[in-house]
């Protein structure tokens, strides 16, 4: 009786056991779904960093963080840059911005159809007048046009004979952008740095005008460069709307495309308008090319981009007289152009054209204008244009100046 007592409970153990085991197994598997789906918010967590956590900062914190978080350890084609842009874009849902228009063409606009561009401007500053308008209200990325309002902010603060070092903040500009090489320790005034700037678009004297201009206006050199960004881009803004600038928004000084940076033709307009009135701008950018002297005795020669200015280029017009080019991979080629004739200043807004050289055509188009105006509809179409009145004569407090992907040029 002892033996069989002793097989029975040997094989209700080995049953439990069975029993056991199985009850594992099955509670093994759910586990490894859990884990597999934990991995993917894992993974997709990893992928999309800290909106969370900017969208938690304060306002002023946030601010800065996104300024320097969309500037940084960028690297065309890498996955890092896929995973910013989607960020962006899911940013971009939950912001304020400006309702894009659709292009439309009319009848009057057909000489326009060729070659294509996101919207196109011509006004005449001494008759406050717009000759022409295609689809200004359209939101676009501004490229390098930026740096006429990075410009403007910095004579607004800065005296041209003021000089300034170039400093680590160069560690933000992008290495495939435009630039005018200047080093980490060279020294120069900023007339010769908005020079850098303006005629060859460098992407680095923007930079260490933005740093320079913040960390004059608040007196203290203690400023890292992250703070003196994010305070000139206040800076910015704050100039934009001040000249009526009501649709356009920036985060950099270079103009580098980001999904919060954007501006409209009617807003380049008026910014283009104001940065004619400023002396010093206005000789910079009707200026060829010019050699600076660095305070330790090196020398730079600078050519300006604008192919308008140069006799003998396909495009030279011997009445312009200056201002920008511009491009990105999202805001298209794009030019800002000045022109004097008939004793009369005329300024031509061309963005988002398809190449370089459909933005000269274009712009020299727009130029001819002025002596063969289209018909009596388009007349009427620029009378109506909404915002364009009073261009460049809003209100941006004193100059103490003055009277007045890739960033390819």
């Amino acid at each position: 009786m002892n033996i069989k007592a002793g097989y029975k409970g040997l094989l209700a153990a080995v049953i439990c056991s069975l029993l056991v085991f199985s009850s594992c197994a099955g509670s093994g598997s759910d586990n490894s779904a859990n884990d597999t789906a934990g991995a993917s918010v894992t993974s997709t967590y990893d992928n999309t960093e800290s909106l969370q956590e900017l969208s938690e900062l304060p306002e002023e914190e946030s601010k800065q963080k996104e300024y320097t978080y969309v500037n940084t350890d960028f690297v065309p084609g890498d996955y890092k840059e896929e995973s910013k842009k989607k960020e962006l874009s899911d940013l971009e849902e939950t912001s304020e911005k400006p309702e894009t228009s659709k292009l439309e063409v009319t009848p009057d606009d057909q000489i326009f159809s060729s070659p294509i561009c996101k919207s196109s401007l011509l006004y005449c500053i001494d008759d406050e007048k717009v000759l022409y308008n295609d689809s200004a209200s359209l939101v676009t990325a501004p490229a390098s046009l930026t740096k006429l309002l990075t410009a403007s902010v910095v004579y607004k603060y800065m005296n041209p004979e003021d000089e300034v070092t170039v400093g680590d903040e160069q560690y933000f500009v992008n290495a495939d952008s435009s630039k005018c090489f200047i080093s980490i320790g060279n020294v120069l005034t900023v007339e010769d740095l908005m020079t850098g700037m303006l005629l060859c678009s460098g992407n680095d004297a923007a930079y260490t005008a933005a740093v320079s201009t913040a960390r004059a206006l608040h007196k203290n050199e203690e400023l890292s460069d992250e703070q003196a960004l994010a305070i000139f881009g206040e800076l910015m803004n704050d100039f934009a709307a001040g000249i009526g600038m009501k649709s356009s928004h920036f985060v950099n000084p270079d103009g580098w495309d980001d999904e919060q940076q954007y501006v409209t033709g009617e807003d380049m307009l008026k910014l283009s308008v104001y940065a004619l009135s400023v002396p010093e701008i206005r000789t910079i950018v009707g200026t060829k090319e010019k050699t600076v002297e660095f305070k330790s005795g090196e020398t730079m020669t600078w050519y300006n981009t604008n192919g308008l200015l140069y006799p003998g280029d396909a495009y030279y017009c011997e009445n312009a007289i200056g201002m920008k080019t511009g491009t990105t991979d999202n805001a298209g080629c794009c030019l800002v152009s000045a022109f004097e004739k008939n004793n009369k200043t005329y300024v031509t807004v061309v963005l988002g054209c398809g190449s370089d050289n459909d933005r000269y055509e274009l712009t020299l188009k727009l130029f001819d204008l002025i002596d063969n105006p289209l018909g009596q509809n388009q007349e009427q179409n620029a009378d109506n244009t909404d915002n364009t009145d009073n261009i460049g004569n809003a209100d941006n407090g004193e100059n103490s100046n003055s009277e007045e992907q890739m960033n390819e040029e």
